[in-house]
């Protein structure tokens, strides 16, 4: 399977100027040949996905209902419609800052699913719950609970992030990396491809994917920055 590299923009930059210059610096450095081992994807903030240049595309959320009184919310079929290829669904963010359950992530996995959108399947400890022995406890029932009944999981990547890592520069290492994917893959497919991602940088990216055996990176703040996500992008390679 081909790795994945994945831009998750967050909420930045703060201007449509700023969006369309970080695309055209991204189409002028990426170069993908039709028979890399890389796929890659930039996931920008709603507002900036028409902006894309012709690169792939992914969103960061979306909303399980198809459409009606659903005020500042976004469907997949709106995405589809926009070219959107790829979904992230259960970011830590999404379930710290706006309470996401594993309920409700199941529900936008499934609504992503049918509509034809490949998702990126977020899961993560926090740093209590790794220190309280809970790690694991914590991503089998993430994961169970939201893949829970979903029966396309050819088209779901599943990205560890632990949460204490997310843009802290505090990374997880790659040993303990290597023994959490070990660990995911007992509960999804064999050929199901899985992500790292927390304060990914091109100095540690090429080691997670050689060393730790992940199947590619969910990357925040250095997606921001055209070359350095480029020099992480080859070092998938």
């Amino acid at each position: 399977m081909k790795n994945l590299i994945a831009g998750n923009w967050k909420m930045n930059p703060s201007s449509k100027k700023e969006a369309e210059e970080l695309f055209d610096n991204l189409k002028k450095k990426i170069k993908i040949k039709p028979d890399a081992q890389t796929e890659v994807v930039i996931c920008p903030p709603f507002v900036f996905l028409s902006l894309s240049k012709g690169l792939p595309l992914g969103a960061q959320n979306l909303f399980y209902e198809d459409k009606g009184a659903f005020t500042g919310e976004i469907s997949s079929a709106m995405l589809k419609d926009l070219g959107v290829e790829y979904v992230i669904i259960g970011h830590s963010e999404r379930r710290k800052y706006f309470s996401e359950t594993d309920e409700v992530i199941n529900k936008k996995i499934q609504k992503a699913l049918d509509l034809g959108l490949k998702v990126i399947f977020c899961i993560g400890e926090t740093a209590e719950e790794k220190s309280a022995g809970k790690k694991e406890e914590v991503l089998q029932r993430q994961i169970q609970d939201g893949l829970k009944d979903i029966l396309d999981i050819d088209n779901v990547s599943v990205a560890y992030e632990p949460v204490w890592a997310i843009g802290t520069g505090e990374n997880c290492s790659v040993q303990e990396t290597k023994e959490s994917i070990e660990f995911i893959k007992k509960f999804v497919k064999k050929d199901t491809r899985i992500l790292y991602g927390g304060s990914v940088k091109s100095e540690n990216s090429g080691a997670y994917i050689k060393e730790a055996g992940s199947n590619g990176l969910l990357v925040g703040g250095a997606s921001l920055d055209a070359e350095e996500f480029t020099k992480i992008v080859q070092s998938a390679e």
